[in-house]
């Protein structure tokens, strides 16, 4: 209950602030019934553990807000919502931005604050709670930081982008529309300008990015970016949906069964422990890797592009190797 009067008074007062009326401690102790010192140690709290950005001014003998936007944090909520909370924070480790990541540990800082009985907290989960991502593409926090920023306020980016597979560097208008992050790498689906259709943009490949205010005008017959992803296995390559048909060997079978390749794929397991596994790709480069992994636990039944795509990147293998 103590805590529950603590919060009406913070949020009485920040209410005050909000209104611009200049509150001050004996304001507050009149308005809750509290001591003046009681009132004082209220507005010290809300600036040293909630962040509020409380200034006192002398010509109006009361405070006010350095920044208008500030809003107090959230903290009536259960305990399986602030285990989830902390779980969040956690599965932050994945963002390349450590300002997001500060943001978000204060506001789970200030909302155990006002908990005398927390549930498991932040230093609990971050002992209990880890995430390990491996071969994942290194993002700068400005790139990170300027593509969040123009994707929730909708304003168009002008990139330079390097293409990996030619060396390609070229400056593109693009419009953000969704951010993916796939095995650990970032990835900004956009619409592209310059190729006027949907594109698939590795943050880590950005050499140069700045909003702009430009217009661009989405083509009517644009699919929605949920169902093109939906569409394809991993990362979408542009172009048309293929299906890959694979044979896993029994030895492979049991490991592979266990996975989700795509949301559409189809398994059929044959009498011998065998494994058909067969899903849709818009194209071969990212799924041959995947195929290459398993070495001769797997065959390619179909299709034959993609069948002689791996026949001769074992050839290559086995010129290194012979």
């Amino acid at each position: 209950m103590a805590k529950k009067l603590s919060y009406e008074r913070y949020h009485w007062f920040h209410g005050q602030v909000k209104a611009g009326v200049y509150p001050n401690a004996r304001t507050l102790a009149e308005k809750s019934e509290i001591s003046p010192k009681q009132a004082q140690r209220d507005i010290e709290f809300m600036r040293d553990r909630l962040g509020a950005p409380l200034a006192y001014n002398h010509d109006h003998r009361g405070y006010s807000y350095e920044n208008a936007g500030y809003e107090l944090p959230p903290v009536w909520l259960k305990e399986d919502e602030l285990v989830a909370l902390s779980l969040a924070l956690r599965l932050a480790a994945a963002i390349p931005d450590r300002e997001f990541k500060s943001a978000l540990h204060h506001l789970l800082e200030a909302v155990m604050a006002f908990r005398s009985a927390a549930p498991p907290g932040f230093k609990e989960v971050e002992e209990k709670v880890s995430v390990k991502n491996i071969e994942y593409y290194r993002v700068r926090e400005p790139v990170f930081h300027a593509v969040v920023g123009a994707l929730f306020q909708n304003k168009p980016l002008k990139i330079t982008y390097r293409t990996p597979h030619t060396g390609e560097v070229t400056d593109r208008l693009v419009q953000p529309l969704h951010l993916l992050c796939y095995m650990g790498s970032w990835h900004l689906i956009a619409f592209c300008t310059l190729r006027r259709e949907l594109r698939d943009f590795a943050l880590s490949r950005f050499l140069s990015v700045e909003t702009s205010n430009e217009k661009v005008k989405l083509p009517g017959s644009l699919p929605s970016v949920k169902e093109h992803l939906r569409a394809n296995f991993g990362v979408i390559a542009g172009g048309r949906s293929t299906e890959v048909i694979l044979k896993f060997k029994p030895n492979a079978s049991p490991w592979v069964s266990e996975q989700v390749w795509h949301d559409a794929q189809q398994i059929r397991t044959g009498e011998d422990g065998s494994m058909h596994l067969a899903f849709p790709v818009a194209g071969f480069a990212e799924v041959a890797r995947e195929i290459l992994k398993y070495g001769a636990g797997v065959e390619v039944l179909a299709p034959e592009a993609l069948r002689a795509m791996v026949r001769e990147e074992i050839k290559k293998m086995n010129s290194v190797y012979h």
